[in-house]
């Protein structure tokens, strides 16, 4: 018998502009997106939410947003904003159960998983900080999970924020399909429609949702005997 593979494919940054909310509506709705984590810090996390609360299928976490980066030939990566000391386990706590409120808040739930902006929780102290939320709360946390495999290979630039578009093509996506083994495996996305917002990965979005919704890439999913499911298939099951 061959192995179940199941797919959660996960759009991070939920909330952060009209635009990235547009692009992973139409994921969702037209295309192979079932997840979604939520940056609550920015206004349009409120539309994000109504629009969630009005699709209770589509799966959303919380998305930690403590800072972001921007790298430069000059300086390196340096910050374009910092919400606390990255170094402070005290003040870092603190806005973690801020953020988390401010998702209860406007959710009327608690997050179906946990994850960053930027990835920063795989330092510490940040780690630690939100591996202990996540457990108390039976939650999966990104790329700390036995359950959950994280692949965060489809992203349409380098190391040093150069962009290859074709590394978010519906043939690229398609190849690495093959990276889903049994079991569950998280795909992070970042889709987005227009360019309201200031990131360091920007028209890169609107290509991404094009190939998440690309038949073409629904029609490999079926071949490769994948199935899509959300976070909420987890703690449900």
């Amino acid at each position: 018998m061959t192995a179940i593979r199941n797919l959660i494919v996960n759009a991070d940054d939920f909330g952060r502009s009209p635009g990235i909310n547009r692009g992973i509506i139409r994921a969702y709705e037209q295309g192979i997106l079932t997840s979604t984590s939520m940056m609550v810090r920015w206004p349009a996390a409120v539309e994000a939410a109504a629009y969630a609360r009005l699709n209770p299928r589509l799966s959303v976490g919380l998305h930690l947003d403590l800072a972001e980066w921007k790298y430069t030939e000059t300086e390196g990566w340096k910050p374009i904003y910092e919400v606390v000391n990255p170094e402070d386990p005290v003040a870092i706590a603190a806005e973690i159960q801020r953020q988390l409120q401010t998702f209860q808040d406007l959710m009327q739930c608690e997050p179906t998983h946990f994850d960053s902006h930027q990835h920063v929780h795989n330092s510490e102290p940040v780690l630690s900080l939100l591996r202990t939320v996540a457990h108390s709360a039976r939650r999966v946390l990104r790329s700390h999970d036995r359950q959950v495999r994280y692949f965060g290979g489809f992203y349409g630039q380098a190391d040093k924020s150069e962009s290859y578009p074709e590394w978010v093509s519906p043939t690229a996506l398609i190849g690495l399909l093959k990276e889903a083994g049994p079991g569950f495996t998280e795909f992070g996305c970042h889709p987005g429609e227009g360019a309201d917002f200031d990131s360091v990965y920007c028209r890169e979005r609107s290509i991404e949702c094009d190939t998440l919704c690309d038949p073409s890439v629904r029609a490999a999913i079926a071949r490769e005997k994948i199935t899509l499911v959300s976070f909420r298939d987890i703690y449900t099951g």
